[in-house]
């Protein structure tokens, strides 16, 4: 489902205004689907997160922005990486997501998660439990997007959510609904919940982690009976290119001093831990670390780009990078 995925986290975009942002945000998104990308993801936040820029950068709203970009590519796969499930009742957001199948022509993904930022919950006066209830609530929302996806019209009465004969009309395109895609690495739950539930894992561990958690992922899968094989497992990343690897580390030290840290001074637990997440190089080098890490049991990889976002060309020349090492 997923080989080269294309995330985009930021909307800040250099001498590019409120008004004409969208169209910047397409312009990227539709240059990627024609040079590698199979897939084009947003996040589900309403503030910016702290490593890419303060609180009150710009964020638009994803499955608002997505239809939009529904619109204006034609072949990729479109969804949030990922959705909090604090934000929307899960009946709603299944009908979010299948009118966002509807106008695609079938190229929905919900992308879902126990969401994490304490910070926009307390902002917008959402509801923030504790993990343990988000993990909760997140299993009962699989069921109920699930069962909507397939038209079952389904009548649940779980702890947090109750539908009665929830309609979802007109169908999704996909036959079966959406794929579902659960993002996160935690061995206990998280990784459970996908051998039951998901079509689709989205790693956020580090790359030294990925062959431990698709083992964990593994053993859920053969406690429920289920062919690990059957889900889609990425990773998600950052790459930061340069057209020498020395401007590509030039790069990644600005983005990191405009946030404040000097990549220099850091610890070196800290500065391991940046790089297991961060791909830095030019774009062969950015290809050649991208085949390393699916070399741990990855089905796909999803990128964002923090220093080099609104870069269409930056963008395009990694993905044509990789999708060429991929296809070989």
């Amino acid at each position: 489902m997923i080989r080269l995925g294309l995330q985009i986290p930021n909307f800040t975009y250099p001498g590019v205004s409120d008004g004409e942002l969208f169209e910047s945000v397409a312009g990227v998104a539709a240059a990627a689907e024609l040079n590698g990308f199979d897939s084009i993801w947003v996040m589900d936040h309403f503030y910016q997160l702290p490593m890419l820029g303060q609180p009150d950068a710009n964020m638009l709203e994803s499955y608002t922005l997505l239809g939009g970009l529904a619109a204006r590519t034609t072949t990729a796969r479109l969804g949030t990486l990922v959705t909090g499930v604090t934000y929307r009742n899960p009946a709603i957001l299944a009908k979010e997501v299948t009118t966002l199948d509807v106008i695609s022509s079938g190229r929905a993904v919900l992308g879902i998660g126990a969401a994490w930022f304490d910070v926009e919950h307390a902002g917008l006066g959402v509801n923030f439990p504790p993990v343990g209830e988000r993990m909760d609530r997140l299993e009962e929302a699989l069921q109920i997007c699930r069962a909507m996806f397939r038209d079952e019209r389904p009548t649940f009465a779980g702890r947090y959510y109750q539908v009665t004969d929830a309609i979802n009309q007109p169908a999704p395109v996909q036959p079966g609904g959406p794929p579902i895609l659960i993002g996160g690495q935690g061995e206990k739950r998280t990784l459970k919940l996908a051998a039951i539930y998901a079509d689709a894992l989205n790693l956020t561990s580090g790359r030294d982690e990925i062959p431990h958690k698709v083992s964990v992922l593994a053993a859920h899968c053969a406690a429920v009976g289920r062919d690990p094989a059957s889900i889609n497992v990425s990773w998600l990343a950052s790459a930061v290119v340069g057209s020498t690897p020395a401007e590509a580390l030039a790069v990644r030290d600005d983005m990191m001093r405009a946030r404040g840290v000097d990549w220099s001074a850091l610890d070196s637990a800290t500065r391991d831990m940046l790089s297991a997440r961060i791909l830095v190089g030019t774009p062969d080098e950015i290809a050649e670390s991208v085949m390393a890490a699916m070399a741990g049991g990855l089905d796909g990889i999803i990128l964002n780009f923090p220093a080099n976002g609104a870069d269409a060309d930056a963008v395009c020349s990694a993905g044509r990078a990789i999708r060429k090492s991929l296809d070989s």
